[in-house]
């Protein structure tokens, strides 16, 4: 039964992580060697937990067996080979990896350099203080130290740093989570916040766009300095591409490839310096990239926000959408889904549903709370995880105890990973969905997940007393802490900072609870929600304007759509006739003339007519200016539709209109 739900597990957890990186990532667009390590590293620690419950009942089994026919334990060899192969494989590769992505080189050599510098200067400072406490202790004679005993000494700071870190996210997220399920009931909450979202990221919008300007100005600049003879031609080709395609084709036109190279009258741009553009390049086109498609994302959830509190007082009980998606939805979805069902789920069901698992949840945050205080306590046992697992013990009921290990140890994890995916720090570490998250932030996500998991793991098993060196009896420990160790490495750190530091999540969840980061930030200058401050309401009412705007521009668009349809369906395949014939017949040398013809003859039935012109007209004032900023994204040119890049500098059209445009 064991093998079976193990191999279940693998499976299941390998789409789980797989689906988390295809939402947050791009595998189309970025580098097949930042998908596989972000992947291998989500994947491993998502494994650990999800297959530690199974770990628990397993030792547990173990043990009565051991007791009742003094026989060794052998099922859990599966699992101890699993931890042993998953936990030093992410972290070796990830800090490696996020520097070789973040780097700006034009060559896999130029990246490598620039990623070892960067890793040795930062664990240079962790080798120095690590070779200094050697050099201490190899001068002291009264202390001697063992290979055993740095492992020890290593295994205990590196679970010291995650449980320090463990313990802000958690109580972070022990609040937080059945908060936003709460305030997800309220339709006025989730619209100001909303409007707020928009006002903010129109703000952000604008920046990334005078970046990205700025930015294109310098290649600009720099691609007409270097000419295509020039040795760092090839730099600036492979620049050239990352830009946007508006952007390639301008400096493109503006090449002139007939000028010789003459290097005693102009001064060129170093390699170093095209390095250092080339990296702002990359960041300001991720960048306008990300804030144009959450400006599109955003407008739809204010939209449906906007249409869900109209029909809260509908008396058909009839959802009705005011914009209709352009794509077809899925038949089978829209036939259980349609707009009754919707109504009743949208305006009835759904606010009462996210009351009742927020008050789940908060009860789940309260149990985690008292048995964080109290787990060091044995006799009574007072934590709650312990007393659950116990009972189960001596029933033998085994698969309860797997249940109560996954809800407990899922909840835990929910509550720190998800704060790993919500936390921002500036632009530098931000998952965005919807493919839009860069390969730093994936990469310095999975190495959050390898420093977080351990120590949640540890944690839990303290929580439940199942760690050795809490319940203080001389049983077989789990296949976790054969591996990984536990929390009884140094007598000082087990006996004071282990057992004392996780009570700190009282106090983090209380500053959540009444949201003293959020009053910190507005008080630097970042605008956070707030319902009772007055730049909160100044950018709630400039978010709905906003939207407000938006969505006349969307119903006119519409407007203008549905009248061209109907002008087709009424006059085109007459105009299309007319057309062809006159193109069969007409004569090239007596072409003005019949144009001259026709247009007197028109005249004369202008009065006749004067419906179908009105028509027109009117078809013509409604219909959207084009407009010439629209973008469109693409790593690889030679993709496009539009048209390519040659790496010689000049681009290669593909529309007429284009090729007469450069000529």
């Amino acid at each position: 039964m064991s093998g079976a739900a193990l191999g279940l597990e693998i499976v299941f957890v390998f789409f789980l992580a797989l689906f988390l990186l295809h939402r947050y990532g791009d595998f189309k667009k970025q580098h097949r060697l930042v998908i596989v390590g972000t992947l291998l590293a989500w994947y491993l620690c998502f494994l650990i937990v999800f297959i530690l419950p199974l770990d628990v009942s397993t030792t547990i089994y173990n043990r009565c067996k051991h007791a009742a026919a003094n026989s060794s334990p052998t099922e859990s060899s599966n699992i101890t080979g699993l931890y042993a192969a998953a936990t030093p494989v992410p972290r070796i590769l990830l800090p490696f990896m996020q520097s070789y992505a973040r780097s700006g080189g034009f060559s896999i050599t130029g990246k490598i350099k620039t990623a070892l510098i960067e890793n040795a200067i930062y664990y240079g400072t962790y080798l120095l203080i690590f070779g200094a406490f050697l050099i201490y202790v190899a001068v002291n004679p009264h202390l001697h130290l063992e290979w055993n005993q740095l492992q020890t000494i290593g295994i205990a700071a590196a679970n010291t740093w995650g449980l320090f870190l463990l313990v802000l996210l958690l109580g972070y997220g022990l609040v937080e989570i059945p908060r936003s399920y709460w305030n997800g009931a309220k339709r006025g909450y989730l619209l100001m916040k909303t409007y707020f979202k928009a006002a903010k990221l129109m703000t952000e919008k604008a920046d990334a766009e005078e970046t990205l300007e700025d930015v294109m100005e310098e290649v600009r600049k720099v691609n007409e300095s270097i000419k295509y003879n020039h040795p760092l031609r090839k730099c600036v080709d492979t620049i050239l591409k990352k830009c946007p395609i508006e952007y390639q084709e301008k400096m493109g036109r503006n090449m002139d490839d007939y000028e010789d190279f003459d290097e005693k009258h102009n001064t060129y741009p170093s390699e170093k310096s095209l390095v250092k553009l080339h990296k702002q390049v990359i960041y300001s086109v991720q960048r306008h990239r990300r804030t144009q498609v959450q400006w599109q994302i955003l407008l739809e959830q204010a939209f449906y926000l906007e249409d869900v509190a109209k029909n809260e007082t509908s008396a058909t009980c009839q959802f009705v959408h005011t914009f209709q998606s352009p794509e077809p939805e899925n038949r089978f979805i829209q036939y259980f889904y349609n707009p009754t069902v919707e109504w009743y789920w949208e305006c009835l069901l759904r606010p009462w549903f996210y009351r009742v698992l927020a008050v789940v949840l908060s009860i789940f945050s309260v149990i985690v709370v008292w048995s964080e205080c109290t787990f060091f306590s044995t006799t009574p046992v007072l934590s709650l995880f312990a007393v659950f697992i116990q009972l189960a013990e001596k029933t033998y009921n085994y698969i309860y105890i797997e249940i109560a290990c996954f809800l407990s140890i899922f909840f835990l994890s929910i509550c720190v990973y998800s704060t790993v995916f919500r936390i921002r720090v500036f632009n530098y570490y931000y998952l965005a969905s919807h493919h839009q998250t860069d390969a730093y932030s994936l990469l310095f996500s999975g190495m959050l997940f390898c420093r977080l998991t351990p120590p949640l793991c540890l944690n839990f098993l303290g929580l439940t007393h199942m760690d050795s060196s809490i319940s203080h009896q001389n049983t077989q420990p789990t296949a976790y802490t054969s591996i990984m160790g536990s929390m009884k490495v140094l007598s000082f750190i087990a006996d004071g900072f282990y057992i004392y530091y996780p009570m700190l999540v009282v106090i983090l969840c209380i500053a959540t609870y009444f949201s003293l980061g959020t009053r910190c930030l507005n008080l630097l200058g970042f605008q956070q929600f707030m319902g009772d401050n007055d730049m909160t309401s100044d950018l709630v009412d400039e978010g709905k304007e906003l939207i407000r705007r938006e969505k006349r521009k969307r119903q006119r668009q519409e407007e203008g759509e549905s009248r061209r349809r109907e002008w087709k369906e009424r006059y085109g395949h007459s105009r299309e006739d007319s057309t062809r014939n006159r193109n069969v017949h007409i004569d090239p040398k007596e072409s003005n003339f019949s144009d001259i013809s026709t247009n007197r003859s028109a005249s004369k039935y202008t009065r006749a007519n004067n419906r179908t012109e009105r028509d027109r007209i009117e078809l013509l004032q409604d219909a959207e200016p084009l407009d010439f900023n629209a973008e469109t994204f693409t790593d690889d040119p030679l993709e496009s539709e539009s048209g390519r890049y040659q790496p010689g500098g000049r681009y290669l059209s593909m529309s007429r209109s284009r090729i007469f445009d450069d000529v």
